[in-house]
């Protein structure tokens, strides 16, 4: 049974999150030519106060880069 753990940033509606998991679900169902009732994704949101990039909160970044437009 394959099992796909994706994590990302916080943030994204409903809908995308539901179509991120029928589209990995497919590719993996046919890169591997596993019946589609076998696969699992997990996805995991992760506050933007706990991503880091560069050592820094991607929560600092975000808001950094709106104060600037």
């Amino acid at each position: 049974m394959p099992i796909v753990n994706i994590h990302i940033m916080e943030g994204r509606s409903a809908e995308q999150v539901k179509s991120l998991i029928a589209r990995v679900t497919e590719t993996v169902a046919d890169e591997l030519n596993s019946p589609l009732e076998k696969i699992r994704v997990l996805v995991t949101e992760v506050p933007k106060t706990h991503w880091g990039i560069g050592g820094t909160p991607a929560s600092e970044i975000i808001s950094k880069d709106r104060s600037n437009k």
